[in-house]
């Protein structure tokens, strides 16, 4: 455990585990102190950030006049049996401290929190009966402490206010789910609100306050594994003289908890990032897969396509796998290959476009933004590379397809200096409308300039061509567009069969 004064918004840097004392000091502070003792001895070897928990209320003010020495009122009673003054206190604090704990308390009133901003606690825990009191909780942001709130007995719409009310003051606070239920049930523990709260509040750090049967030590891997990573749990130590509760652990319970809590990180493992690559896990699994073969005789500089290869089991040292094999993957041999050799490193040149695609999406993305032109959401996005990905810079285009029906709408994107070869189409008719950028447009050979708001018809037939200099950002409406009704007037275009990338999660 750290012995180092927390700083502000360190208290979650890691697990934290939250040992409630409540008024199970009883009132006698030799036997809170022997509890704090034992409970260090217990978390001392776990490698969690721990922290004691206190309750305070100012009784000559919480309790009502009317009300003061009632025996007959349960909470009344103990209270005022189990009561410590400001210096017992103080004690019980300094003993935390020593024992290497973060101290936190809950306040119950106004004038508690003043007695946790002069002991210079490490946070406030505000109990859930009090997360809607709004006199306290406006108390309670006027300090520096970091704040754990549970949130039993809650509806939805205060969980909203609460966690609006201390997002727009810039507090560093934590909600716990909780059941105010002592012992909860197992069936009323509803570990899934943990799931709930992520989803609800992204970014708001969610704990578990358990009230459970203290001997169950399922519960708090469940939890983990849910990914609530601070836990708050009612402690006792048990003497002939002070019995425990229900719902109160002692330290070889405790004990237990933290066992079971480590084993279920110790299985949960890494979560934040990738695992890095395990070279034994990955040469085991890449022997499982199919290499790829030779179909045919391929000459060495020829463009290998998928109808020239296939894929088989087992792979040779060094050969190209079916998981090399993606569309945005260009095979290029450079040794002559055989029927049924397998393409390897030794005789084919693999040249991945991943990288050449995410910086068009990005230019795509960009010059979307700046023309302010709105389009529909999760449209896919063609990349069309007539001489391939290398040259489409100078040869290209980009194109949204809002609707193909009887009639057709697609937006045209031309980046700075790009132009668009010549084709024509046998069954469609399309009118431009310049929408942004100025375009060159050229029809059956005679060039014509258009400019934002301009509308050209490009009628069956009809040879067309268009560039230009700075981008532009053209609608098209049109008759259907039919798959096989593109025809360039240069070959080499007509024959290139993977000119175009078409991409479904590219807006994101």
């Amino acid at each position: 455990m750290s012995t180092t004064p927390i700083s502000t918004g360190a208290l979650f840097d890691r697990p934290l585990f939250v040992l409630e004392m409540a008024n199970n000091h009883m009132g006698d502070v030799a036997h809170g102190v022997a509890l704090i003792r034992a409970f260090a001895e217990v978390c001392r070897p776990f490698p969690f950030r721990f922290a004691f928990k206190l309750q305070y209320r100012d009784l000559d003010t919480f309790i009502h006049p009317a009300m003061r020495g009632r025996d007959d009122v349960k909470y009344i009673k103990r209270f005022s049996e189990t009561r410590l003054s400001r210096e017992q206190f103080d004690i019980l604090v300094a003993e935390i401290r020593n024992q290497g704990f973060q101290c936190l308390s809950t306040p119950f009133d106004e004038a508690s929190v003043a007695v946790i901003e002069a002991q210079n606690l490490d946070a406030i825990k505000i109990a859930s009966c009090s997360m809607s009191d709004w006199p306290l909780l406006e108390r309670v942001v006027q300090t520096r402490h970091p704040l754990i709130v549970s949130t039993a007995g809650s509806t939805l719409e205060e969980l909203d206010r609460l966690v609006s009310f201390l997002t727009h003051r810039s507090k560093d606070f934590a909600i716990l789910h909780c059941v105010g239920e002592y012992p909860t049930p197992d069936a009323h523990m509803h570990l899934s609100q943990v799931d709930f709260l992520q989803r609800r509040y992204p970014g708001v750090r969610v704990g578990f306050s358990t009230h459970e049967d203290p001997n169950n030590t399922d519960i708090v891997k469940m939890a983990l594994a849910k990914g609530a990573r601070i836990f708050e749990k009612h402690v006792g130590l048990p003497t002939e003289q002070y019995p425990i509760n229900a719902y109160s652990a002692s330290p070889e319970q405790v004990r237990r908890w933290l066992e079971a809590a480590q084993y279920a990180l110790l299985l949960c493992g890494e979560g934040e990032q990738r695992l890095p690559l395990n070279e034994s896990e990955r040469d085991s699994l890449r022997s499982l897969r199919r290499g790829v073969f030779a179909r045919r005789e391929i000459a060495a500089g020829e463009v290998v396509h998928a109808e020239d290869v296939y894929f088989a089991f087992p792979p040779q040292n060094g050969q190209f796998t079916a998981n090399d094999w993606s569309k945005y993957a260009t095979f290029t041999a450079e040794a002559d290959i055989s029927v049924d050799a397998a393409l390897a490193q030794t005789n084919t040149v693999r040249r991945d476009m991943r990288d050449k695609v995410w910086e068009i999406v990005q230019r795509v993305r960009a010059q979307l933004q700046g023309s302010h032109v709105v389009i529909p959401g999760r449209v896919d996005l063609e990349i069309s590379h007539h001489y391939g990905l290398d040259r489409f810079d100078e040869y290209g285009l980009t194109m949204l397809t809002v609707v193909n029906r009887s009639y057709c709408k697609k937006l045209l994107m031309l980046l700075p200096g790009q132009q668009h070869p010549e084709q024509y189409h046998q069954l469609k008719e399309e009118t431009f409308h310049v929408l942004q950028g100025e375009l060159i447009l050229q029809l059956d050979g005679v060039e014509r300039v258009c400019g934002p708001g301009d509308v050209e018809t490009v009628e069956p037939g009809v040879r067309h061509a268009f560039r230009s200099e700075n981008g532009a950002i053209i609608e098209e409406l049109s008759s259907t567009h039919f798959l096989n009704d593109s025809f360039y007037t240069d070959e080499a275009i007509n024959a290139n069969r993977e000119r175009k990338t078409l991409l479904s999660y590219w807006m994101d």
